[in-house]
């Protein structure tokens, strides 16, 4: 089986998986808060996911190996991050459980696809001392 090369970021399967949280967050999560609780809980959960991007991209521009995984390591707390805003919320009675658990299978994805992709950068810095162009 052929595959093709990744061109961006925007190929790798984690940071799908990461704008597949964000634009939950944005859309979905967000719009169900109430109104009072849009400059408050709302900012900081939407930042985390949004974190989640940023970092897998601006570690994949550091074409280095270790240096990619640690900014995916810091998107993978950023989702952890905002699976806490996300429980913050149902404990405080903001969202449903469904919408609870719809995030959280959400972020759930994205994490362990993080933690494949972490342990192949890993795996990949062992085998090769020069930088990567992934």
């Amino acid at each position: 089986m052929n595959q093709e090369p990744l061109r961006s970021f925007e190929d790798l399967e984690c940071w799908k998986a990461c704008r597949e949280l964000r634009i939950f967050v944005a859309t979905t999560l967000c719009k169900a808060l109430p109104r009072d609780e849009h400059y408050r809980l709302c900012d900081q959960i939407l930042r985390a996911a949004r974190s989640t991007t940023a970092n897998i991209a601006e570690g994949y521009g550091r074409f280095h190996y270790l240096d990619n995984a640690k900014f995916c390591s810091n998107a993978r707390g950023s989702c952890w991050e905002t699976i806490d805003h996300m429980i913050t919320a149902h404990d405080e009675s903001l969202i449903s459980d469904e919408l609870l658990q719809q995030g959280r299978s959400i972020a759930a994805n994205a994490i362990a696809l993080l933690n494949g992709f972490i342990s192949y950068l890993r795996r990949a810095s062992k085998e090769k001392d020069t930088p990567n162009n992934i």
